[in-house]
């Protein structure tokens, strides 16, 4: 009896413990603007209660009744401290006050200024535009997915191009979103702009592996990019004049506290100097592009916040009357936050995206034009429960139609090219997910969850089989219906261990499919590559990956030190046919051969925080291969992006307060290749041989940029400038682009390889202005 009194007075102690429990949550802004901070973190008990705010700026934090010092901290904030009693749930909202120098801050940085060591997730970076603002860029403009490229782990697609590859994956396989809306191409100029304006950029998080259960799609990163959403208490303004591009971005409240907008536009102007030509032809031509950025968010009450945002960009390209090709994005996003409880937040979103393509070819003999687009609509319903300090769980549902417009041709009416029209596909993909983030002690964390994925491939069209020379063999004509499922559970799970205050290893894994197919030979995204949804004969991809790493922070967080391993197999992967045809050809598919890949390596990455001279170094090692039946007798080979070695070197240093320059190195070894083995003659015409897939190997690309900023004492409180001087390529270094063969004039009999670079030193300034 006594046993059974005691376990009952235990139980009563330990209910009435739990029922002192108190929930904090609320909001957290910058005070200068009322902008929500994504990622400030909130803490008590010398941070062994702490929780960082959402996507936005939402935070719940559990936490036993009573008095308690509440610290609020983000990076380039100062920090705030605030007593208070805590006796009952409440709803506080906090303002953080930006600091006057940010130099002195993160460039780079997690969530927490030890973040990287304690938290579970692995494989992700954070960071805001205003931290990369010294960073060297080509042509002065400052790029979010250049300096993406400057990470471990992540690659460039080629000189001065957006385009980028992850742990070994395709170009394809990275998802990249604005605001929750997918963008296809992010690339400007071929690639020398991406398609996000900076000044309209709040915040950036990349997951290179470790993926959250929320994201899908992809089998190789997230790349989740959130827009400003406007000055909610003065009217605000900045841009920037540059040798080829300028920009504007204007903000503003539209019921103070409540309700504001924001609106950001860019132009490049390299076409005004065409109409300088006395050229006829090139006076006519076209070379610009544009893009804007628009956001409104109203409160509706303490429980609901209502956002709209949009983004349209378009590139123009032609040459007189002759030739034109233009292409472009748009995309729209309705988000509506509403809180049911202090622990229960929700998102709903509606997101419309697309992406078009027209090339358009004029001349005596040949009269055409050529037309792609695609086009999706995607519905998410996302919960985040904050069960307590150590517990958050988060699930919901997404359904994305995805409907694509293959490249058909039309000809017109006195040309020798025949019109040909590609039946449009379509897809409706279904998710729902589910993740668990769980600190059980204070050395361990988990976040572990599922994602349960549903493909399914819809008409009306005609869907052809093929034999394995890539012949149609049948075609069958379906209605508007499902034509076939694809399911795939796709687990993910993260760990961290904390070896002590400084140090921690992590483990992840993770098992993504993708269902979108973009189809490229080149290690450059062109806006005319082909994309195709699975289908009959195309499966989705499917990406295991596996991580570990140790993690160690120096002198106070000042430094801080990782290393961390991976491998990565890919089940049906696509390549091609020697001779494919990609180009509005109804048979595509029989084009494709599908085989296996893997990615595998070691990343390095050191970083300085704080003090007048910051930065990082990065070093990967690694090796990216695929495997065809139809390819090399199905041997292993080098995928297009397979990269020995990739070192990154960013340093940025305060001469004063009025001068801060910056440098930065990067060395990679060249991108694999094909070359021609040899050479024989048809009919007096001197024909390539080719052997291997990707054999050999472009040069070793290295390059140093150097750039330095200038910001003048302020005369004025309100009103700020800033001069940005760069040297893109310092010591005029020519990268090889393209090597490609000839024969020789002085002598047919032989074979020369030539080198065409693309960039020597280019030296930009930009004048940058703000109030």
């Amino acid at each position: 009896m006594h046993r059974l009194y005691f376990i009952f007075i235990a139980i009563l102690l330990s209910g009435n413990l739990r029922a002192q429990q108190v929930i904090l949550s609320g909001v957290v802004r910058d005070a200068s603007s009322g902008e929500t901070l994504i990622g400030a973190v909130v803490s008590v008990q010398n941070g062994e209660l702490a929780t960082s705010t959402n996507t936005y700026g939402f935070y719940s934090l559990t936490v036993p009744g009573g008095r308690h010092s509440v610290v609020l901290s983000y990076v380039g904030y100062q920090t705030l401290v605030q007593d208070m009693d805590v006796t009952s749930n409440q709803r506080v909202n906090f303002e953080l006050k930006p600091l006057d120098n940010r130099i002195d801050e993160v460039v780079v940085s997690a969530k927490r200024k030890d973040g990287n060591v304690r938290d579970a997730q692995m494989g992700a970076l954070n960071f805001s535009m205003e931290e990369i603002k010294n960073i060297p860029v080509l042509f002065g403009e400052k790029d979010l997915l250049k300096t993406i490229q400057l990470l471990p782990g992540v690659q460039s697609g080629g000189e001065g191009t957006s385009n980028f590859y992850v742990r070994g994956g395709g170009s394809d396989q990275n998802l990249i979103l604005l605001d929750e809306a997918t963008v296809y191409n992010a690339s400007h100029l071929l690639g020398f702009f991406s398609t996000f304006n900076s000044d309209a950029i709040k915040d950036v998080q990349l997951y290179k592996g470790g993926v959250p259960a929320q994201y899908g799609g992809r089998i190789s990163s997230v790349l989740d990019i959130a827009m400003v959403d406007g000055n909610q208490k003065r009217f605000a303004a900045e841009g920037g004049i540059g040798l080829i591009a300028s920009r504007l971005k204007i903000e503003a409240p539209l019921v103070k506290d409540k309700s504001s907008f924001m609106l950001s536009g860019r132009r490049t102007y390299a076409d005004m100097f065409l109409k300088l030509s006395k050229d006829k032809d090139v006076n006519s031509s076209k070379l610009y592009f544009y893009d804007l950025n628009a956001k409104l968010n109203y409160k509706l009450n303490d429980k609901n916040t209502l956002y709209v945002s949009g983004y349209f960009g378009k590139d123009d390209l032609g040459y007189s009357d002759l030739f034109s090709f233009d292409w472009g994005n748009a995309t729209g996003t309705v988000r509506w936050n509403h809180l049911f409880s202090e622990r229960l937040f929700s998102n709903t979103s509606l997101i419309y995206s697309d992406f078009t393509y027209n090339v358009q070819v004029s001349s005596d003999d040949s009269d055409f034009k050529i037309a792609s687009k695609i086009r999706n609509w995607n519905v998410k319903q996302d919960f985040s429960l904050y069960a307590d300090a150590n517990s958050t769980i988060r699930f919901g549902v997404h359904a994305l139609h995805q409907s694509i417009h293959p490249a058909s041709l039309s000809a017109g009416e006195n040309t020798a090219v025949n019109s040909i029209d590609v039946d449009s596909r379509q897809g409706i993909d279904v998710a729902a997910y589910a993740s668990h983030e769980w600190k059980p002690s204070e050395r361990l964390s988990f976040i572990y969850g599922v994602r349960l994925n549903d493909f399914m491939v819809m008409g009306p069209g005609t869907f052809y089989e093929f034999d394995s020379d890539g012949e149609p063999t049948s075609e069958k004509y379906y209605g508007t219906e499902i034509v076939k499922h694809y399911l795939n559970l796709e687990p993910r799970f993260s760990a961290s261990f904390l070896l002590n205050e400084q140090s921690s290893i992590k483990a992840s894994y993770n098992r993504i499919a993708q269902n979108l197919h973009q189809l490229t030979n080149t290690t450059s995204s062109l806006p005319t590559d082909q994309y195709v949804v699975s289908s009959l004969n195309i499966k989705p991809q499917i990406a295991n990956q596996v991580a570990m790493g140790y993690f160690r922070n120096f002198q106070g967080n000042r430094y801080e030190f990782s290393v961390e391993a991976y491998f990565k197999k890919m089940d049906n992967q696509i390549d091609f046919r020697n001779g494919a045809d990609l180009q509005a050809n109804r048979y595509l598919e029989g084009e494709l051969l599908f085989g296996i890949g893997r990615a595998y390596g070691l990343e390095w990455y050191l970083r300085k925080n704080s003090g007048k001279l910051n930065g990082w170094v990065s070093y990967t090692l690694a090796k990216s291969e695929r495997k065809f039946d139809g390819i090399d007798s199905g041997n292993w080979f080098r995928a297009r992006q397979d990269r020995t070695h990739d070192l990154s070197v960013v340093a940025m240093y305060e001469l004063s307060k009025k001068w801060t320059i910056g440098t930065t190195f990067v060395f990679n070894t060249g991108n694999a290749v094909t070359f021609p083995s040899g050479k024989y003659e048809v009919d007096g015409k001197s024909m390539f041989y080719y052997t291997e897939r990707n054999g050999y190997r472009m040069p070793n690309y290295h390059r140093l940029d150097l750039s330095a900023t200038y910001e003048p004492t302020k005369t004025n409180k309100r009103f700020q400038s800033s001069w940005t001087f760069g040297i893109y390529n310092v010591y005029n270094r020519k990268n090889a682009y393209i090597i490609d063969f000839r024969e020789k004039e002085s002598n047919p009999n032989i074979t020369e390889a030539y080198k065409v670079a693309l960039f020597g030193a280019i030296p930009s300034v930009t004048w940058n202005f703000k109030f």
